[in-house]
């Protein structure tokens, strides 16, 4: 075996550093790639069978047709039903409105719901959307606001014509809540609020109407600081009422 000629030696050094540098650096690289982080809230999922049951009938309720307003989102747009019924059959059924709000749904539910059959056979002329909360524990800001993009996409594509009024993110401060959930209709918001096209997409913030002068959700209109009282709905219809008139033109 021959010997390296001492004066090659510095030579020789450099070369094993560089090849290790540059092999270290495509390990690295793979690493990241294969460990790249997947934004769940726009993979649409379904959930379990009492919520399938109910997909099931907002299905039956599209193909009988004749809605003009179709509210969609969680649980703050499922309350209508209950502690917002008397606001509801005031303000929206005689104009031909259902609500196709599930409590619990995420961004992802809402896709998925959408892409099985709940947009087939009806034309509204206003999709009201408020979605995203319950995503605040699990994904970011940005994530969130891509989710609710993809779904304005995904309405208009589904039934071209309808607009759609954008709800921003309602406030939230339950004694359980993370700060990422409280902060989070913050810095959602003003994402969202650039998806307004003053055409096939409104969007509406009306938080102010929800909280107190120091920010916070006051017991007598959100009772769990999350969810509205009839006060609260009522609150909603009001301040939603003057844009969503101006959209049913």
């Amino acid at each position: 075996m021959k010997r390296i000629s001492w004066w090659l030696l510095p030579v020789v050094a450099a070369f094993v550093f560089l090849t290790a540098t540059e092999s270290f650096a495509q390990d690295t690289n793979a690493a990241v790639s294969s460990t790249a982080i997947i934004n769940t809230a726009i993979i649409p999922a379904p959930r379990d069978e009492k919520w399938m049951a109910r997909h099931a009938g907002f299905v039956q309720e599209a193909q009988k047709g004749g809605i003009d307003i179709l509210f969609l989102g969680d649980s703050i747009t499922d309350g209508w039903r209950n502690k917002g019924s008397n606001v509801w059959n005031k303000y929206y059924a005689p104009r031909r409105a259902a609500n196709f709000g599930i409590g619990g749904d995420r961004t992802q539910h809402v896709l998925w719901r959408m892409e099985k059959g709940e947009l087939d056979g009806i034309k509204p002329k206003v999709v009201v959307l408020m979605i995203g909360t319950n995503n605040s524990n699990t994904n970011s800001p940005t994530e969130i606001a891509d989710a609710i993009k993809l779904i304005i996409g995904k309405i208009h594509a589904k039934t071209p014509g309808s607009k759609v009024l954008l709800l921003g993110v309602f406030p939230r401060n339950r004694k359980n809540d993370s700060s990422a959930q409280i902060e989070a209709p913050k810095l959602i918001n003003p994402i969202i609020a650039r998806f307004d096209d003053g055409k096939t997409v409104r969007y509406l913030n009306i938080n102010e109407k929800f909280v107190d002068p120091d920010g916070q959700v006051p017991a007598d209109i959100m009772p769990d600081f999350l969810h509205p009282n009839e006060h609260g709905y009522q609150l909603w219809a009001d301040a939603m009422e003057p844009l969503l008139a101006e959209m049913l033109k």
